[in-house]
């Protein structure tokens, strides 16, 4: 997958890392969700990643590298992401590592995915650094 790819928008759901199985309760699937929002990244050089994360109510900017597979399926991605001076998200700091999800040669229609984990790199509002969820970020057409 070309790295070109990793440009644009993409709708990223975070869940926290509960080993426990949900039994087919709604709820117990919607209280692992840790953060919905959407990724917009761009690529300013073959190495490096800006961008921001985007939800209702706030958001951070990113800013990250870019390093190509050496069996040339994806990439993978490390992002730092801070809050913005004036908004809600001051101060804040989490930190993304992911990879472009494997593209399969007989696949249909699939769509590029980003599969990583995040950890809450800095406290706030009352909630620790070293927070770790996985997150799972797909490309918006």
């Amino acid at each position: 997958m070309a790295l070109s790819t990793l440009a644009g928008k993409w709708t990223y759901r975070s869940f926290l890392n509960d080993p426990a199985l949900t039994d087919g309760d709604p709820q117990k699937l919607a209280d692992l969700l840790f953060a919905e929002a959407v990724f917009t990244f761009e690529l300013p050089s073959s190495s490096t990643l800006k961008g921001t994360i985007d939800w209702t109510g706030g958001g951070l900017d990113l800013q990250g590298t870019v390093k190509p597979d050496p069996a040339g399926d994806g990439a993978s991605v490390e992002i730092v992401g801070t809050g913005r001076t004036g908004t809600g998200t001051a101060g804040w700091e989490y930190d993304y590592n992911a990879r472009l999800a494997h593209t399969w040669p007989n696949g249909i229609d699939q769509v590029p995915a980003l599969v990583g984990s995040v950890i809450r790199a800095k406290p706030h509002n009352g909630s620790p650094a070293g927070v770790v969820a996985s997150f799972i970020a797909v490309k918006q057409p």
